[in-house]
C-alpha cells in the first residue's frame, strides 16, 4: 500500500480487515492485562508507589494493563540518564541517526496492525483512524529522513567573513529533552516530538498520558529496536502533577515538547521559563476551538461530508476538530437538513467492529462534560439540532458512548462558543457577509486549523488572507479542518494554540530541536 492513507484507499483496500482482526485477537493476549516497568537507562524500573490500572474505555470490563506509578525521582534519574547518554548520541554522524530513524519506519510498517489494534483497545479509535495513525508516523519519519538529507544536516558553508576565514554553520542538539503526549494520538503525536528530538541529537525522557500509556509503550519499542541507545530514551509513566516540579525545575532538563491542554500547556511554558537559570526552547500545541464557514456558494454535499468528517470523527476529540460551524443565510436550511439526515446516519458502537465509525469518548469525566455542556446549552437557549444524549443499554453499558451533537441558536458569546469542549458538540452560528463570519472565526485566543467551502475562488482567496490560524483549508471533503499530513500540511498553531510557529509535518519543525553554532577557522594566507 502507497504511503498517502485516505479514507477513501483504507476503505477500499479489503487486505487491511484479516489482518487488523487478527491484531485484535494478538493483543488480547500478547498485550492486554500484564503488568509493565518504566524504562530508565535500558535497565526495567517498578516503582515503590506501587501501580495504576488502565481500563479499556470500549469496554471497561477490559483491563489494557498495570503501568507504574513514577515519580520526581524516577524522572530525575531518567534526566541523568539521558545527560549521560547525550554525548554519544548528539555527536554521531547524522547520517547514522537518519538510518536509525527510518530503520524505526520500517518497524512501525511491520507492527502497524498490532499498533492499531493496540490504539482501539486503548484510545477507542476506529480501525481506519488507527491505522492512518500508524501510517502516519511511518510517513512522518520518512519525510524528515529527507529533510535532513536536503539540508546536509544542517551544515551549511558560509563566508569568508573576512581573509583567510573558513566558515560554517552547524546546528547543534540542546540535550536532553522531556516529551509529554496526549491520549487522542497517543502514537502519532508521541512520534512526532521524539523523531524531531532524536534525529537531531538530542535525548529524551518520554512521558505518555496515563490514559494511554500501552501506546507509547510500543513507540518506546520501536525507537530501542530501531537502534537509538539506552539511556538516550527513557520511559516514565504515572500521573503528570507527580512530575512537573521536577520537569519544570531540573537544570539538566534542556527543552520541554508537549501537547495537552491550553491551561497545563501555559502552566508549563510560566513555570519552565521563570524556573529555569537561561532560556530553554519549549515545544507546544495546546489545542484549538475550530471555525468551519460555509458560504451560499459552497456545494452542499461537499460541505456537509467534511463538516461531519472534521467535527466527529473520533468524537471530536482532535485538537483540529471543527467545533463552530458559521453558515451563510441563504443556504443554512438547506445545508442543516443535509448535516442531521448525514449526522443521524453514523454508527456509533464498538470500535472493533468494521462498520462503526464513531466509537466511545475516552473516560467518565469526558462523559461528565458531555452531560453538562448540552445541559448548559439547553438552559441558554440553545437548540439541540441533533443528538445530545448519553447512551445506554448494551454495547453502551459497558463503555463511555454519547451521541453526536449539533446545538443552535446559542448566542454567540456564550462559552461553548469560546471553550474547547473535545467532544462530538458542534455549535452552529449563521451569517449574512464573509467579512462578518471571518470575523466571528477568528474571534478566539486559538488558532490552530480552519476551513471554508464555497464554489467562489475570490471568497476562498479572501479566508486565506483573513483567517487567523496555521492550518487552513478549503473545499475538502475527508474533513473540512482535520487530516494534515507529513510533508502536506505543516500543523502549526497560531495564538493560544502554539509557541513555536513551527510545525510537525512542514519544512521547519526540526529546526525547533537545533541551535546554530557558526564556526570559523583562519588560515594564514
Amino acid at each position: 500500500m502507497s504511503g498517502k492513507i485516505t479514507y477513501v484507499s483504507l476503505f477500499a483496500d479489503e487486505s487491511i480487515h484479516p489482518a487488523y482482526e487478527k491484531a485484535l485477537d494478538d493483543v488480547r493476549t500478547k498485550y492486554l492485562g500484564k503488568h509493565y516497568p518504566m524504562y530508565i537507562g535500558g535497565a526495567e524500573v517498578f516503582s515503590e508507589d506501587g501501580e495504576f490500572e488502565e481500563r479499556s474505555p470500549i469496554d471497561t470490563s477490559i483491563v489494557v494493563g498495570y503501568f507504574q506509578k513514577g515519580n520526581a525521582g524516577h524522572l530525575r534519574k531518567a534526566v541523568q540518564e539521558a545527560k549521560k547518554s547525550f554525548s554519544d548520541w548528539g555527536n554521531r554522524d547524522w547520517c547514522e541517526r537518519v538510518r536509525v530513524m527510518l530503520r524505526a519506519a520500517e518497524l512501525i510498517d511491520e507492527r502497524k496492525f498490532e499498533i492499531a489494534a493496540v490504539i482501539t483497545y486503548e484510545a477507542g479509535k476506529n480501525r481506519f483512524e488507527a491505522l492512518a495513525e500508524a501510517w502516519e508516523a511511518i510517513d512522518a519519519l520518512k519525510y524528515y529522513a529527507r529533510i535532513m538529507e536536503d539540508n546536509n544536516g544542517y551544515v551549511r558553508e558560509m563566508g569568508p567573513g573576512g581573509p583567510g576565514e573558513r566558515c560554517r554553520m552547524v546546528a547543534r542538539p540542546y540535550g536532553v529533552w522531556v516529551v509529554i503526549s496526549p491520549f487522542n494520538f497517543p502514537f502519532m503525536l508521541a512520534n512526532g516530538m521524539m523523531m524531531g528530538a532524536l534525529m537531531t541529537g538530542n535525548t529524551v525522557v518520554f512521558k505518555p498520558t496515563s490514559e494511554t500509556p500501552l501506546s507509547g509503550l510500543m513507540l518506546y519499542r520501536v525507537f530501542r529496536d530501531a537502534g537509538v541507545p539506552e539511556g538516550a530514551l527513557n520511559f516514565v509513566t504515572g500521573p503528570g502533577q507527580a512530575f512537573e516540579d521536577e520537569v519544570v525545575s531540573n537544570p539538566d532538563v534542556a527543552g520541554i515538547a508537549f501537547t495537552g491542554s491550553k491551561d497545563v500547556g501555559m502552566r508549563l511554558y510560566r513555570r519552565f521559563t521563570s524556573s529555569q537559570p537561561y532560556p530553554k526552547p519549549i515545544l507546544l500545541e495546546m489545542g484549538s476551538k475550530n471555525p468551519t464557514i460555509v458560504t451560499d456558494n459552497a456545494d452542499v454535499k461537499k460541505a456537509v461530508s467534511g463538516v461531519l468528517r472534521a467535527a466527529f470523527g473520533y468524537g471530536g476529540q482532535k485538537c483540529s476538530a471543527t467545533s463552530r460551524l458559521y453558515v451563510q443565510k441563504g443556504i443554512k436550511e438547506r445545508f442543516l437538513a443535509e448535516l442531521v439526515k448525514e449526522t443521524s446516519a453514523i454508527k456509533i458502537g464498538d470500535p472493533r467492529r468494521r462498520e462503526v465509525f464513531l466509537g466511545p469518548v475516552i473516560n467518565s469525566r469526558a462523559v461528565e462534560n458531555f452531560r453538562r455542556y448540552v445541559e448548559a446549552a439547553k438552559r441558554d437557549g440553545g437548540e439541540i439540532l441533533y443528538g445530545g444524549e448519553v447512551l445506554g443499554g448494551g454495547v453502551f453499558d459497558r463503555g463511555f458512548y454519547v451521541q453526536p451533537t449539533v446545538i443552535g441558536k446559542l448566542p454567540r458569546n456564550h462559552f461553548l462558543f469560546k471553550q474547547e469542549l473535545f467532544l462530538p458538540i458542534l455549535l452552529v452560528d449563521e451569517f449574512e457577509t464573509l467579512e462578518e463570519a471571518l470575523r466571528e472565526a477568528n474571534n478566539t485566543e486559538y488558532g490552530l486549523t480552519a476551513g471554508i467551502f464555497s464554489e467562489n475562488e475570490k471568497e476562498i482567496e479572501y479566508f486565506f488572507k483573513n483567517i487567523e490560524f496555521g492550518v487552513t483549508y478549503a473545499n475538502r471533503r475527508g474533513g473540512s479542518t482535520t487530516g494534515a499530513w507529513p510533508g502536506a500540511q505543516t500543523f502549526v498553531g497560531w495564538k493560544a494554540s502554539g509557541a513555536t510557529g513551527k510545525g510537525v509535518g512542514g519544512p521547519h519543525y526540526l529546526l525547533t530541536f537545533l541551535r546554530e553554532q557558526a564556526q570559523t577557522n583562519v588560515v594564514e594566507t
